[in-house]
């Protein structure tokens, strides 16, 4: 007698599943008519994003239950893959975001470390749209100690969601991995940075840390444009709805290629900036030039009289 895997009762089947990530949850479902049914459970995806995204369950403690909002697998099919970098080509075709909340997640070594949820106003704040667009998700006047024994900076990693739940959509706006690190030149903490390039802006997350004191002192989200400006709240609203409607792309190889892209708009930047520097020093210098010359006209016309 041959033993097949719809021989095994439903419930366990279920257990097992509920102990998947999302890739085997997702290729397990193709493997029959069973278990796409029990796959498809929202209950399964609702207990993975939970254990994916430890502030979904302290947003929904804040009256902001994200999964009932969204699906749970349309949330996890959102935020788990990275957005495309071309997905804000339509930025400008679609309806602004009227109110955003930010999940947010540190982890080290795989392990949360620290949860933090925010709500933010965005097209119901006239203010917003023209203010540069900055998320503050942990104040540096409160800082949030961490068990020394699990925190090293190095090994820290980090996720944004942005959910717009009004049209149920999500979209992860960090590279997981940091980028880069630097210590700050007062303070001494460490700048561990985070970011995605959408639409040629970079949306760049900073956690401030330090390791001797054993705490986080600031986690922020920020977006500047290739001239290093700030972009503005409608400005990355539109980006973030597009990046939302957009493509995604997951796999151990995209981080690696958005720290990659994160280098070439630093690179772009930084030719930009200098690009800008030569220009103004020649305006300058044909600004003294033309000055020069007037000055001497004007003693040459006094001297010939």
């Amino acid at each position: 007698m041959v033993t097949t895997i719809e021989d095994v009762h439903a419930d366990v089947l279920a257990c097992a599943l509920r102990r998947l990530d999302g890739r085997s949850l997702a290729a397990a479902s193709c493997a029959t008519a069973g278990l796409r049914a029990l796959a498809a459970d929202p209950d399964t995806w609702r207990a993975l994003c939970l254990a994916q995204w430890p502030s979904l369950a302290l947003a929904a403690s804040q009256h902001h239950d994200l999964l009932s909002a969204i699906p749970p697998r349309r949330l996890f099919a959102d935020a788990s893959p990275f957005p495309c970098p071309d997905s804000a080509a339509a930025a400008g075709e679609l309806p602004l975001p009227r109110n955003l909340i930010s999940a947010v997640d540190v982890y080290c070594r795989g392990a949360p470390l620290l949860s933090h949820v925010v709500e933010t106003p965005a097209c119901s704040a006239p203010w917003f749209l023209s203010s540069p667009f900055r998320v503050e998700a942990l104040d540096c006047k409160k800082p949030a100690p961490v068990p020394a024994a699990a925190f090293s900076p190095a090994e820290l990693e980090l996720s944004w969601l942005v959910v717009d739940p009004a049209r149920g959509r999500a979209v992860n706006v960090s590279s997981r991995r940091a980028v880069a690190m630097g210590r700050h030149w007062y303070t001494g903490e460490m700048m561990v940075r985070f970011a995605v390039v959408l639409g040629g802006c970079n949306f760049e997350a900073t956690v401030a840390c330090s390791e001797e004191a054993g705490h986080v002192s600031e986690i922020n989200l920020a977006v500047e444009d290739a001239d290093g400006a700030a972009v503005s709240g409608e400005g990355t609203l539109r980006l973030l709805a597009a990046a939302m409607e957009g493509g995604r792309r997951g796999g151990e190889r995209e981080r690696e290629e958005a720290k990659a892209r994160y280098q070439a708009f630093v690179e772009r930047k930084k030719g930009r900036k200098e690009s800008k520097a030569r220009r103004e020093a020649l305006v300058d210098l044909c600004c003294s030039a033309a000055s020069a010359v007037a000055v001497l006209a004007f003693i040459a016309t006094i001297v010939l009289r």
